[in-house]
Order: structure tokens, then C-alpha cells, then sequence
């Protein structure tokens, strides 16, 4: 008898029908011999839905309050997907993500996992019981509720498949698996049968929708292998492991375009010692995550400092800095957001030489222009113009050849 984790996202569970699809799967994993624990999204459009009903009250609601209302979403699911079990006979019960035994830090809206200590998860599942667990959400240790971030669902079953020590963990979604780029903006994209880790994290954080960048860095971290797979279909998905040597013959593994950013650049800097400490440090207290940073050679004792953040985060980041900077002189911080950001990514960048050269010709060859670059040992990112990003991607597709086995 195996253990099995199967995380439903929102579009999986859209519906009611959707919702009967999936206890139809939760079953037959059952009925093949195996414990089985659930966990499930929002349905899709509801979290979108309470957003904007929050804030046609506030401009920017109070994150606690965020918390205590976005939740309700996965809450219904999970009672809907056990009432649906009952209907078809099967012993299923619910549980939120505190009484699940999530334990999060303090931070509302952004929430980490400090532990899971797996509430009564494995005595139910012991009774022959279908769990269902709610994902994106915990309890901190004053008892608030909090929630761990858009896509938190990945990460909650990622982390309870830890917990109870799961010998599969599948992630149920929309498409069939990771893709060579988004099928949307490249119709010949490949589905990938298996991917590293590494790769996985670069092109999630990269703008790949498919997974939520904190949960494959959590399922690296704890060694869980994971499978992303289709609910509306019975057709294999991509296994996303730890790294073998045959991997590396592939140089490009994929490709990814982020339309979520901005670039935000902060102009009249102090050109001494600390300065970039003290930008950096402010953006680090109002939680703001970093992702390109290009600075000048300063010129009059000034210098310019360009970074880019998610396009969610530009406001707050604007705010950091300016406050840090009130008592400097002829000093400015300026959004930019009609960005992309396009990565190319592949284990095999470690050992072959030349991805950079081709990208860039590439590039150059259909007049996208490059504004900023950042390189990691297997992934290569520019900004460009966000109305050539779907361009771009379509054309990095083509010049490593990722239409073909």
C-alpha cells in the first residue's frame, strides 16, 4: 500500500462537475490499494472574485483581514470534494490548513512554512480515510490564519507530502506537464516527460505558470520527486526529479516569458560605499524580492541603480526607496512596466559553450531589443519591450531547435 499525495488546481476543481471528475480520480486511486490524501485550490475565478471585492472597500485592505477572507475559498472546496466522496461511498474528511498542522511564520499574504507537525492526518488516513486539505493557507503560532502566496497549493502539497512521508506526490492542473514554452504563444511546444529540479525552479521563477517557484525548492530541499500531470486526462505528465548525467545532453530545456514585471529604476544615488546596502536593505524590510540589478559607473559622485521586481511588488518597492531616499538630494525612483522578461534554461548550458551568442543574434536578427541581462550556470534572462515578448519567445523556441525530440 502507497501513500499518495494529489494536489487538484483551480481550474481542476472549477465547477461542480469538475469537482465529481475529481472525486472519480480520488476513488480509483483509493480502490487501487492506496491511502490517499487531497489537497485543492480555490476554484478558479473565486480568489480573483474576493480581490476585487475587497477592494472596491479599500484601495489596499488590511493583509490580516486578506488572509482571514481569501481562505474561504479553499474552505469550500474542501467540504465540496468530501461531500462528493460521500456521494460515491467513500469514508473522506476535511481539513483546513491549521488543522492540517501547517505552522507559519508571522507574515500575512507571503507566508513561509516554519513546520508541519500533520494534526491528525496520518490517524485518518490510518482509519481508511480520504483527507482533504486545503491548500495556499496555515496558522502561525499566535493562532492567526495566513496564507502562503498565489500558487501556495503547490507548496502546501509539496510540504505535506513530506510530513507523512508519501511515496508519490502528483500536481493535477490544466496541462498535461512542463512544455518546451507557453503552447499558447509557441503552438509547436514539446511536453517535456522529465525535467531537473534546477530546471524546474529557473523556468517556474521565470514566468512558467505551471508551478509555484517555493514548492519545487521545497521538494528539491526535501528530495520529493513529483509528477505534473493533467486532471482531465489519463495521459503521463513530466516527472520532475534530481539531476542524472544523460540530462545534460539537452543544452536548452526550455523557454519562459514573464509578463509580471517592472523595472524600477532609482537615478541620483550617492556613488559611495553602503548606498546599494541601504536600497537593498529597504526593499528587504518591505518584503520585496529582487530579481535583475544593473548599477552604473557613477560620474559627479552620483550613480544610477536599476532593478526589477514582480510588477505586483513595484508600488511597495517605489515606496521603499523613496523613503529611504528623503534626504537625498536630487534623487528619483521611476517605475517602468511595460517589461517582459524572457529566460532560456537547460542543465546543459554547464557544459556547452555559445547559448548566450545564439540568443542574442537571434534577438537581433528580429529587431527585440535587449534592455538588461542576468545570467545563472543554467539559465540566461533579458528584458525587453513587453509587445515583443511573445515574438521573442517563439524565436528562442526556434533558434535551439525545442520543436524537435
Amino acid at each position: 500500500m502507497a501513500v499518495v499525495v494529489q494536489k487538484y488546481g483551480g481550474t481542476s476543481v472549477g465547477d461542480i462537475d469538475r469537482i465529481k471528475n475529481v472525486a472519480n480520480r480520488v476513488k480509483a486511486t483509493r480502490d487501487a490499494g492506496n491511502d490517499v490524501l487531497v489537497v485543492v485550490s480555490a476554484r478558479s475565478g473565486v480568489t480573483n472574485r474576493l480581490v476585487a471585492d475587497a477592494k472596491t472597500l479599500h484601495d489596499n485592505p488590511d493583509e490580516r483581514e486578506m488572509d482571514m477572507l481569501l481562505t474561504v475559498g479553499e474552505q469550500e472546496t474542501i467540504a465540496l470534494t468530501a461531500i462528493a466522496l460521500h456521494a460515491l461511498d467513500v469514508p473522506a474528511v476535511s481539513r483546513t490548513g491549521g488543522q492540517a498542522g501547517i505552522i507559519t511564520d508571522l507574515e500575512h499574504t507571503r507566508a513561509r512554512i516554519l513546520k508541519i507537525d500533520g494534526g491528525d492526518l496520518r490517524d485518518q488516513l490510518a482509519q481508511g480515510k480520504v483527507v482533504i486539505v486545503a491548500g495556499f493557507q496555515g496558522v502561525n503560532k499566535e493562532g492567526q490564519i495566513t496564507t502562503l502566496g498565489r500558487g501556495g497549493s503547490d507548496l502546501s502539497a509539496i510540504a505535506l507530502a513530506v510530513a507523512i512521508k508519501a511515496d508519490l506526490c502528483q500536481i493535477f492542473t490544466d496541462v498535461e506537464g512542463v512544455y518546451t514554452a507557453d503552447p499558447r504563444i509557441v503552438p509547436n511546444a514539446r511536453k517535456v516527460d522529465v525535467i531537473t529540479y534546477d530546471e524546474m525552479l529557473e523556468l517556474a521563477s521565470s514566468g512558467s505558470k505551471v508551478m509555484q517557484p517555493r514548492a519545487v525548492e521545497f521538494a528539491y530541499k526535501h528530495g520529493i520527486n513529483f509528477e505534473i500531470r493533467s486532471s482531465f486526462n489519463n495521459n503521463t505528465g513530466t516527472m520532475v526529479k534530481g539531476e542524472m548525467e544523460s540530462m545534460e545532453d539537452v543544452v536548452v530545456r526550455g523557454v519562459a516569458v514573464d509578463k509580471n514585471q517592472a523595472k524600477i529604476i532609482v537615478s541620483g544615488l550617492p556613488d559611495i560605499p553602503g548606498t546599494a546596502a541601504k536600497v537593498f536593505g529597504a526593499l528587504a524590510n518591505a518584503n520585496v524580492n529582487v530579481d535583475m540589478i544593473v548599477q552604473n559607473i557613477g560620474r559627479g559622485g552620483k550613480a544610477n541603480l536599476t532593478f526589477t521586481v514582480s510588477l505586483d511588488d513595484a508600488s511597495r518597492a517605489e515606496k521603499a526607496v523613496s523613503g529611504m531616499l528623503d534626504d537625498v538630494s536630487g534623487s528619483n525612483v521611476k517605475i517602468i512596466d511595460q517589461i517582459a522578461k524572457l529566460s532560456v534554461v537547460g542543465v546543459g548550458m554547464r557544459s556547452h559553450s555559445g547559448i548566450a551568442a545564439s540568443l542574442f543574434s537571434a534577438l537581433a536578427e528580429s529587431d527585440i531589443n535587449i534592455q538588461l541581462i542576468s545570467t545563472s550556470e543554467i539559465k540566461i534572462s533579458v528584458v525587453i519591450d513587453l509587445d515583443k515578448a511573445d515574438e521573442a519567445c517563439r524565436v528562442a523556441h526556434q533558434t535551439f531547435d525545442l520543436d524537435k525530440s
